[in-house]
């Protein structure tokens, strides 16, 4: 919040700004922090969040109200919560619109940022903070229907649904949303469409629950033939099944469910080996990086880690190991060789000679 503040009054001192035009943007953690920095403040026109939505303990509230553009990929682990975000908002008052691209967790493509922009310039039309621009506004409008209608060529019915809704509460007063509005209530009355949004939910709580297996481990069930294959295992063995689950599977729809379930799995791994290390832990910090390790074996950041983990344990074969495992994935090698070279946990072993090959590999 500090370092908020001190940015909002240095662009206030440097640049002349319109205060009714003061947008928060954040990817992931950042998308959090942007709309807990816009609730508090009640200073923000609106808010573009990439990779997440709301800080945990806030949710939309009525009196409060900014515009809300998220973009979110359909492989991130965080698509769960932000699909969802959007009634929310709708609930409470909120403009509000969705983004989706292929993609997992990572920011949203230079697309979306443009339609992004150009959607809150739309939005500051209809507030009449700008003068209307028909031109733009026709372009906008067809460009969003084309889309829609696409999508809903497409057979996702009820992605086209939330598409046409969308459009409609934007471009309701600036534009015809008449023939839309039909639609979006035909496809509302649609058996495909009533299943499809049953479906989803089905799939976000499996979601949770396999990330929730992999981090914390199965519950034993009363009778124990009720247990998951996986149970009694360790966390980077249940997430190596994970994995192999995800990689195996031929339908596109459950693939996806078990790649974001394994994303999260990734990511809450990372979290709390990051907490173990901090708090000079690292021998529960190894377990926790070689989940994470097991989830996404092309993730250097996990095996860097690793290594580190192990280092402070001053188990010298398993970190060597690790940083082989960190060189093979290392996409710029002159940095990893920069960044073994200086990390103090690898103290102990650099005169050992594996150390010194590893530094010397070209």
């Amino acid at each position: 919040m500090e370092a908020a503040e001190a940015m909002f009054r240095d662009t206030h001192e440097r640049l002349n700004l319109d205060d009714r035009a003061v947008y928060f943007a954040g990817f992931s953690g950042g998308a959090r922090v942007a709309a807990q920095i816009a609730l508090l403040c009640k200073c923000a026109t609106g808010v573009l969040l990439s990779g997440a939505g709301f800080p945990s303990n806030s949710t939309p509230a009525r009196d409060a109200t900014f515009q809300v553009f998220s973009s979110v990929g359909t492989l991130d682990f965080n698509y769960q919560e932000v699909v969802p975000l959007q009634e929310k908002l709708e609930q409470a008052g909120y403009p509000h619109w969705l983004y989706l691209f292929d993609g997992a967790h990572e920011w949203a493509p230079e697309e979306a940022m443009e339609q992004a922009f150009a959607w809150f310039r739309v939005q500051a039309m209809k507030a009449k903070r700008l003068a209307q621009d028909q031109t733009f506004l026709a372009a906008q409008f067809s460009q969003a229907v084309t889309h829609a209608s696409s999508t809903e060529r497409s057979g996702t019915l009820l992605r086209a649904r939330r598409e046409y809704l969308q459009i409609m509460d934007t471009f309701d007063g600036l534009e015809d949303v008449t023939v839309l509005r039909a639609r979006a209530d035909s496809l509302g009355r649609e058996k495909s469409v009533r299943e499809a949004a049953k479906q989803e939910r089905k799939d976000f709580e499996e979601q949770m629950r396999l990330t929730s297996e992999v981090l914390v481990g199965p519950s034993a069930p009363a009778d124990a033939s009720d247990r998951s294959p996986d149970f009694g295992k360790s966390a980077a063995e249940r997430a190596r099944a994970l994995r192999l689950r995800a990689e195996q599977e031929k339908r596109a729809d459950r693939a996806r469910v078990y790649k974001r379930a394994l994303t999260g799995a990734f990511v809450g791994a990372m979290e709390t080996g990051a907490d173990y290390l901090e708090n000079h832990d690292s021998a529960h910090a190894t377990e926790a990086f070689s989940c994470a390790t097991e989830a996404m074996p092309d993730s250097e950041w996990a095996w860097r880690n690793l290594a580190i983990a192990d280092g402070q344990e001053g188990n010298r074969k398993q970190t060597i190991a690790a940083l082989k495992h960190a060189r093979d994935v290392a996409k710029d090698k002159a940095a990893w060789t920069e960044w073994m070279s200086a990390e103090p946990a690898f103290e102990p072993f650099r005169t050992t000679p594996e150390f010194q090959n590893l530094l010397n590999l070209n």
